[in-house]
């Protein structure tokens, strides 16, 4: 038996106190705007519960069952959602920042807008979600599932997604800065923009690519020499450099 106390967002008060057995029954109960920060609701069953702007940051939802639930804005940092069943949710705008999503099912759910900066989505199936404009800076989605997901305009700035599932993902416009996609599979069945793990840009006749700027014959000649800065020679990791270089020499010269 655990109390939960449900408390106004705004003036703290608490409004009402549940005594709930280990794997609650809450299915499609309205919990909109409610303070359930640091609550034990492992194992619940929320299915379809009204979770809107409901403050949940470091709550234990472990196991628990959020499929189809309206979780929009709300506030999720810090919470344990290892194992957490949200298929279908609706989690845009919310704040999951440093949660820990590990195999948690996320397939069909709307994450778009949503905050999930260096939460670990290691294992979890993001299959089908929509993830446009999300920020996932410093995520960890190592072994995600991340099928004909909807990656466009999102934030994946030092992510790491070493051996996740890319088939049809949608990744246009995403910054993937600093990104690890080394071992990703079915990267060749996904929208990638060019991709490297430096910024790049053109100013004026020079390019520049991490902290590098040269002329396109500075950049031929380094190519074609033996030199080497930071990142070796013939590694995944510098032929992202040299397709950069040459995505931004055919660029220049078409311009003339």
């Amino acid at each position: 038996m655990k109390t939960i106390e449900i408390r106004n967002r705004w003036t703290n008060e608490v409004i009402k106190a549940i005594e709930l057995e280990d794997n609650a029954n809450l299915r499609d109960a309205d919990l909109s705007d409610a303070d359930l920060s640091g609550a034990n609701l492992s194992g619940a069953n929320l299915s379809g519960a009204n979770l809107s702007g409901v403050n949940l940051s470091g709550a234990n939802l472990r196991d628990a069952d959020l499929s189809d639930a309206d979780l929009s804005d709300a506030n999720l940092s810090g919470a344990n959602l290892s194992g957490a069943n949200l298929s279908g949710a609706n989690l845009s705008g919310a704040n999951l920042s440093g949660a820990n999503l590990r195999d948690a099912d996320l397939s069909d759910a709307d994450l778009s807008d949503a905050n999930l900066s260096g939460a670990n989505l290691s294992g979890a199936n993001l299959r089908d979600a929509d993830l446009s404009d999300a920020d996932l800076s410093d995520a960890n989605l190592i072994g995600a599932d991340l099928s004909d997901a909807n990656l466009s305009g999102a934030n994946l700035r030092r992510a790491n997604l070493r051996r996740a599932n890319l088939s049809g993902a949608n990744l246009s416009d995403a910054n993937l800065i600093g990104a690890d996609l080394s071992g990703a599979l079915n990267k060749e069945t996904a929208y990638i923009p060019i991709y490297c793990r430096w910024s790049h840009s053109v100013k004026g006749d020079k390019i520049q690519i991490g902290c590098k700027q040269k002329t396109v014959k500075e950049w031929d000649d380094f190519f074609n020499s033996n030199e080497e800065f930071s990142t070796r020679r013939g590694t995944d990791d510098f032929k992202q450099i040299q397709a950069v270089f040459e995505s931004y020499k055919a660029y220049l010269q078409h311009l003339g």
